[in-house]
């Protein structure tokens, strides 16, 4: 088979002007932890923005992914919530402010939440295929797929190499939340590979293996109808339990103990119920050039991954050979995490560098730099047919980052929360960035 040229492209998520700390993440330690904590969206985004600006800059695809429209207005109409939007705000805020900060929440920051994607390499049709996640298990992120899909749709236009599927059933048993449990393993971009697909428990058998305090957000029911709708052979498949322990421990999703790219795979040894088994799975499958790396406990604990975020990391093939680990800043600060990463780059595995970033403004609410960038897989010819304007250079970097500093406060805290003019801020900012990013009207106030 004739290996196409392709590349990984990123796309982040652009963190949105309401952005907050109002602890809605149950199972997310970072989340809960910091909830109540004075947020400030500015400095989120700028940093976000400064992320994507330094791959582009190291020669990685680098794309953006807009935030959404908040507060819903429209979701807090369907619960009850009548007269001006004015009204609507102040009187959810009052009357249900957990409700209303479900509402206001800018969670679709955390790209890698928006959709599972398979390459045209691995699918039955050549087509890149894109599964909008339902994220049933929050409803501050169960709201976000109906936009979701018009934002994808808006960037991956063309028919004739794009394939989009509407989000599954939104019930527990169908839970699905994106590429946060799903990974493509292959030796080259452009042929066939390994996708892995990761659940934490089955939706319909109870009585099977799942964590006892925190949730399974993603269930193996959901991956598998991933699998079919996006008519991945078998072959080509490894479907995955994630160790419950870990999920009770605060390892919300699979990023969180596991990243991968190329044949290689960065993962904790106690991430997968069966981890040798999985492991020999995808070696068999993908074949011997497959690469597992697994950190054991006594190198970094669980305790210490989920504090630093040393799996929620990106994994980038370099031009030069070689791999970048992309982390974020906690890693750094956390002693024992940074003495292991200084070790790894000299131990002859592919992952030759690595980069701490500063995103403390994600980090904050339990996000890294593995959760605000979506991964799509494309070959020249899809790359080409992506819209051009959400694609990361100078130039975009210039006006998104003057966009920020006119539209997004320095501070928003529990009063901030409440003020009806947060709404007429995001709406004036979100139309004037689809006018940037080429994207039209894909927001409901737009077409009102």
């Amino acid at each position: 088979m004739t290996t196409m040229i392709a590349y990984e492209a990123n796309f982040d998520g652009l963190v949105g002007p309401t952005h907050n700390y109002s602890g809605l993440s149950f199972g997310n330690i970072a989340s809960r932890k910091n909830q109540g904590s004075v947020a400030n969206p500015r400095l989120a985004a700028l940093q976000g923005l400064k992320k994507m600006k330094k791959l582009a800059d190291m020669g990685f695809k680098q794309g953006v992914l807009p935030p959404q429209e908040r507060p819903n207005i429209a979701e807090l109409r369907s619960l009850g919530f009548g007269g001006s939007d004015a009204e609507v705000i102040r009187a959810a805020c009052k009357h249900a402010p957990l409700l209303y900060s479900s509402m206001l929440s800018a969670s679709s920051m955390w790209s890698a939440n928006a959709a599972t994607v398979s390459p045209s390499a691995n699918t039955a049709d050549g087509k890149v295929h894109f599964t909008v996640a339902n994220l049933n298990n929050k409803l501050h992120r169960s709201i976000e797929h109906t936009q979701t899909s018009r934002t994808l749709r808006a960037i991956f236009r063309d028919e004739k190499f794009f394939v989009h599927h509407d989000a599954l059933p939104g019930c527990p048993q169908l839970g699905d939340e994106g590429a946060a449990n799903h990974t493509r393993f292959c030796q080259h971009y452009g042929e066939r590979g390994v996708e892995l697909f990761v659940y934490g428990a089955s939706g319909f058998n109870m009585a099977a293996r799942r964590p006892k305090n925190f949730p399974a957000r993603q269930t193996m029911e959901a991956s598998q109808a991933i699998i079919r709708l996006h008519g991945l052979d078998e072959k080509n498949v490894v479907l995955a339990q994630q160790n419950p322990d870990v999920i009770d421990a605060g390892v919300f999703h699979n990023d969180v103990i596991a990243v991968g790219n190329g044949n290689v795979l960065f993962c904790h040894e106690l991430a997968f119920v069966d981890q040798h088994g999985v492991m020999n799975e995808i070696g068999v499958k993908l074949g011997k050039s497959f690469v597992p790396i697994q950190v054991t406990s006594d190198e970094v604990s669980v305790e210490d991954a989920v504090e630093s975020y040393l799996f929620n990391s990106q994994l980038l093939t370099l031009a030069g050979g070689g791999m970048l680990l992309l982390v974020p800043e906690e890693c750094r600060t956390n002693t024992r995490v940074w003495n292991y990463l200084q070790k790894l780059v000299t131990l002859g595995t592919p992952i030759s560098e690595v980069l701490a970033m500063d995103l403390r403004e994600s980090m904050k609410n339990g996000g890294g730099p593995a959760c605000l960038r979506l991964r799509v897989e494309l070959t020249e010819k899809e790359l080409a047919a992506v819209n051009p304007a959400t694609l990361m250079n100078d130039a975009l970097y210039g006006r998104l980052t003057a966009w920020v500093e006119k539209h997004y406060r320095d501070r928003i805290g529990e009063v901030e929360l409440g003020d009806p003019a947060l709404l007429n801020e995001c709406r004036a900012a979100l139309d004037e960035l689809t006018k940037i990013l080429a994207l039209g009207s894909i927001y409901p106030f737009q077409r009102a």
